[in-house]
């Protein structure tokens, strides 16, 4: 992938509900709230898409599948099939087991390492093959103290000492967001994977 492609599609990854909306998993619907606000869009629900939408500016839609994190795939293809928007211009952002509290990283394609909402727009897109931005949620595993189940843990909102974390890897997020929106991929990277990296605020 040569990194050109801009974005026309951000979709933040979650589960419908007050009940879910502060629990780990729906780290993706944060990070598409804050990015709605800083740009002045209120996301609004939209049937034929199964989920709440709105447009950045005259070239990007904002996504929040409302199908439950399991059916995501199913928002996902209807808003991209009937825009015409290719799997390459999506960027699809996620709670990361796999990374810790703080760290946010960017990737294009791969696995979906056992992420129900990856692994439905996979399903329904026909490919892997869109952009994934990793928010850091840490795994049960780095408490020591914890035998929490994977699915019990990301249902759960963050201990204190960890939100704190997670608001700042999506604000770090946030300040790349005009090298993702052009689709200087690279430079969106290396901001986002170095951990010197001043903050573009």
């Amino acid at each position: 992938m040569d990194g050109l492609q801009a974005v026309a599609l951000v979709v933040g990854l979650g589960n419908p509900g007050p009940e879910y909306e502060r629990t780990r998993h729906n780290a993706g619907f944060w990070f598409v709230d804050r990015l709605a606000r800083a740009g002045g869009v209120t996301l609004r629900a939209e049937g034929k898409f199964s989920g709440l939408t709105g447009k950045l500016g005259n070239d990007v839609w904002l996504l929040e599948p409302q199908t439950y994190m399991n059916r995501s795939g199913q928002a996902v293809a209807a808003l991209s099939r009937f825009y015409k928007i290719e799997p390459e211009a999506m960027l699809i952002v996620h709670d990361e087991l796999d990374l810790k509290p703080g760290e946010v990283k960017l990737k294009f394609g791969g696995g979906t390492a056992g992420h129900n909402g990856l692994k439905d727009i996979g399903a329904q897109l026909g490919t892997p093959d869109f952009w994934r931005l990793r928010i850091g949620i840490g795994h049960p595993r780095d408490w020591a103290a914890t035998e929490q189940e994977v699915v019990d843990y990301v249902l759960h909102p963050p201990r204190a000492a960890e939100q704190g974390p997670i608001d700042e890897a999506i604000a770090k997020a946030i300040a790349v967001w005009p090298h993702l929106r052009g689709g200087n991929m690279e430079k969106a990277m290396h901001l986002l994977h170095t951990k010197a990296a001043k903050r573009e605020e």
